[in-house]
């Protein structure tokens, strides 16, 4: 039985970097994701409401917003299936926070403050390389120089994170893997080397859940495993169906080369084109060929 919740389920992921009593826990992610860029010292939780909500979203995406001390704000995500006008729709949430900074009546003179999405992928990119950070910034084609950092799109592909726990040399990677491989851990590690794993290793014990949050955590559960049942029917479905294809194509390809022979002999016995056409169904012209 696992010890510690599983962070791919709505409550989980919200256990962890939802709760304004443990708004110290994503902030020593996002301190670890943008090390060496910038320093978040606050965080405030934003009303998830202000973003639009989907009905399909439910077992697949699961969302915080909150904002630092400067204003500028973070768009934190887990997604566990890639879906239609998926970048689309990434692209549509940060541009809507974009634009609701222009609400401030008429003296506002488009001063903006930057806007991050951070999304966690519970899955492979299609059409990209494999690769655990993607970073998608808005800049010159050619120069690659910066046109502004006013949005910014992190994509986490916890798939492609390979590291053992004695690998992982940075916080960061710290956070990933204990992330990526939480509900089959009996331990939590690296609590010797940064605090917020000691405190994490608190808030996702199963054992410490209250009966409430554990009527919510095991529904989220049901949820989470129901959606990983229906993606892996498509997934054998689409397997069958390209398997089917396949056998149908070929006994296309058997049915013509039966054809072919079948006109072959008729021809050397000297049956006219036109009734060979007829009897077998090929084009005067196939048959005119052979």
């Amino acid at each position: 039985m696992a010890r510690f919740i599983n962070p791919f389920t709505d409550v989980g992921f919200k256990r962890i970097f939802g709760q304004e009593i443990n708004k110290d826990l994503l902030t020593d992610f996002l301190n670890a994701l943008l090390e060496g860029e910038r320093k978040v010292k606050d965080i405030r939780f934003l009303d998830k409401e202000l973003l639009p909500g989907f009905e399909n979203d439910r077992g697949l995406i699961y969302d915080i917003y909150c904002t630092d001390e400067t204003g500028e704000q973070f768009i934190v995500e887990m997604q566990n299936k890639e879906h239609v006008n998926f970048r689309e729709r990434t692209l549509y949430y940060l541009s809507q926070a974009i634009a609701r900074q222009g609400e401030r009546g008429a003296d506002w003179k488009f001063s903006l403050k930057a806007v991050y999405g951070v999304f966690f992928l519970n899955f492979r990119l299609t059409d990209l390389p494999s690769k655990l950070r993607t970073d998608i910034v808005l800049a010159d084609r050619d120069t690659h120089e910066l046109f502004t950092d006013k949005m910014r799109y992190i994509f986490l592909e916890l798939p492609s994170f390979t590291k053992e726990e004695s690998e992982c040399n940075t916080d960061f990677e710290r956070w990933i893997y204990v992330l990526k491989n939480m509900e089959t851990l009996q331990r939590l590690p690296f609590k010797a080397r940064n605090a917020v794993f000691k405190k994490l290793e608190e808030i996702v014990d199963i054992a410490a859940l209250s009966k409430e949050d554990r009527i919510r955590y095991d529904e989220s559960i049901k949820v989470y495993r129901d959606q990983l049942a229906v993606m892996e029917y498509e997934r054998l479905k689409g397997l069958e169906e390209g398997r089917e294809e396949g056998r149908e194509e070929g006994r296309e390809e058997g049915r013509e080369e039966e054809r072919i022979k079948n006109a072959r002999g008729m021809k050397a016995i000297g049956i006219p084109d036109e009734l060979i056409s007829q009897i077998t169904g090929l084009t005067p012209e196939e048959v005119e060929k052979l």
